[in-house]
């Protein structure tokens, strides 16, 4: 018995060889199964989460396989939209193709704002999709829907302005005026209502309209007083500034709207619509004004989703133009980097009253360079002084045109645009340079670092083949802005930075 005993572990030993012998194939799938899984475990983390199987891909594979045997994928979610069947038109030898348009690439209609722009007329300013407005043929139609429900519904077509003459990208900006053939006012016992923007996008193959709330009056609101009489505006002036963006300079701001408060006086206003431009520093430089009750800040950084001009420049000057049309007499349309100018005999205020008859005035540019710095005063104290001080020289290359900037009557204006309004009533004047001009430091605006690389000393300087001229003019305004700053909001910006 001991004996036997004894053999029994070599006899399991092989039993167990035995079986691991007859399940090797088995064991070897078992083993290369884990390793795949351990495998995929430890590179999962570093897959894209772009990655993604759909059910195209499947279908494809498995039509790799058996393309014999359809394979029907449906969905409670999806609209199955039959493609055409038809073959393509041959003419002339020609092989005609088409092209079935599906979803939605681009919005109808983006809405920044509405304002009533009288007792029976409203102005909506908004963006829209650019080939639909070059290949398609949207309309617009208004509906005022007053709140008391005994009052009947008024409609009419809304008339569209296309802004950017062009300029538009993925979106272009529109204007839509909505003047109601009505005898009274729209609204008129001051009971509310709202108006509503029917937006047809015209397009033959899928005409769809969208109704959009655009503007609502809650009851005893409206002033009809401001449309119907001529009272004295809130401003004389003021300032529609397009969207500013960039890294730009604290310093070039600080100096531009000093000199301007001053150059318009105290009933002026400043509006400037921030695409990003205005971060932390600038801000700091504006708070001042802004405590004094000299300058609005619009935030629009939200319109950068939509693909428009420059920041949807021409959408903000329109939704200024509107929004503050009955609060000032003139409104003014130039950038931060560029300063008015009227001759010394001459104010703002007289300049302004000799060119009322007319309803929009341009104003020529003094293009001024932005590289190159008078050093008159010594290069220590050159350094010192404020960028207007020290770039004085201009530009007297002859090119056939230059851009020019503007100033409107604004309840005379339905629309505008950056360089001049093509959609106003009354007069426009071209010949105001012996009135006023402006002075144009291209590109100094963006620059946060010392302006001078080139100092000269002479009247007439030759720079990277461009002839120049040593001009004064703004430069000579620089001690009495600096004395209006001092005066007006005390020295909290001397130690702003460039």
């Amino acid at each position: 018995m001991a004996k036997e005993r004894d053999h029994h572990p070599n006899k399991d030993k092989k039993l167990l060889v035995g079986v691991i012998w007859n399940f090797s194939t088995e064991l070897k799938l078992i083993f290369m199964a884990l390793l795949v899984i351990f495998t995929l475990a430890t590179l999962l983390p570093f897959i894209p989460s772009s990655f993604s199987l759909s059910a195209s891909d499947f279908r494809f594979c498995i039509s790799r396989f058996s393309p014999a045997v359809p394979v029907s994928i449906t969905s409670t979610a999806v609209n199955v939209i039959p493609e055409k069947t038809t073959e393509p038109e041959i003419v002339n030898g020609v092989i005609k193709r088409t092209f079935t348009g599906h979803g939605s690439a681009a919005y109808n209609f983006v809405t920044m704002s509405a304002y009533r722009g009288g007792v029976n007329s409203f102005a909506v300013i908004g963006l829209s999709s650019k080939p639909l407005h070059v290949y398609g043929h949207p309309s617009y139609r208004c509906e005022w829907v007053p709140l008391d429900p005994t009052q009947d519904l008024v409609s009419t077509t809304g008339f569209k302005i296309l802004t950017d003459w062009g300029y538009g990208r993925i979106y272009t900006t529109v204007v839509v005026n909505c003047t109601f053939p009505t005898t009274s006012a729209v609204n008129p016992q001051n009971s509310g209502g709202s108006l509503i923007l029917h937006a047809t996008t015209g397009d033959q193959s899928l005409n769809l309209t969208d109704s959009i709330p655009v503007l609502t009056e809650s009851p005893n609101s409206v002033d009809f007083n401001l449309y119907t009489s001529p009272e004295k505006k809130k401003y004389d002036y003021l300032y529609c500034g397009s969207s500013l963006y960039g890294n730009l300079s604290p310093q070039r701001v600080r100096e531009w709207i000093a000199y301007h408060a001053r150059f318009f006086g105290d009933r002026s206003h400043f509006v400037l619509h921030d695409a990003g431009g205005i971060h932390g520093d600038v801000f700091e430089v504006l708070r001042p004004w802004i405590e004094l009750g000299r300058v609005t800040v619009h935030d629009i950084r939200d319109q950068e989703r939509f693909d428009g001009y420059y920041h949807n420049q021409f959408m903000v000057v329109n939704d200024c133009l509107h929004r503050y049309r009955f609060a000032a007499k003139w409104v003014f349309f130039f950038d931060v980097d560029e300063f008015m100018y009227v001759p010394e005999k001459e104010t703002i205020k007289s300049v302004m009253e000799s060119l009322e008859e007319y309803s929009q005035f341009t104003i020529e540019q003094m293009p001024m360079s932005s590289k190159i710095c008078y050093s008159g005063d010594g290069p220590a104290r050159t350094y010192r002084k404020w960028g207007f001080e020290k770039m004085a020289y201009r530009d007297v290359k002859k090119v056939p045109r230059r851009d020019r900037k503007y100033a409107v009557q604004p309840q005379n204006v339905f629309a505008t645009g950056v360089h001049m309004s093509q959609n106003l009533q009354g007069k426009t004047y071209h010949k105001a340079e012996s009135k006023i001009r402006y002075f144009h430091y291209h590109g100094s605006i963006s620059q946060r670092r010392e302006p001078c690389r080139h100092l000269f000393n002479d009247s007439r300087v030759v720079f990277e083949n461009n002839p120049y001229v040593l001009d004064t003019t703004i430069r000579d305004v620089g001690l009495a802005a600096k004395m209006f700053e001092m005066r007006t909001i005390g020295d909290r910006l001397l130690r702003t930075r460039q």
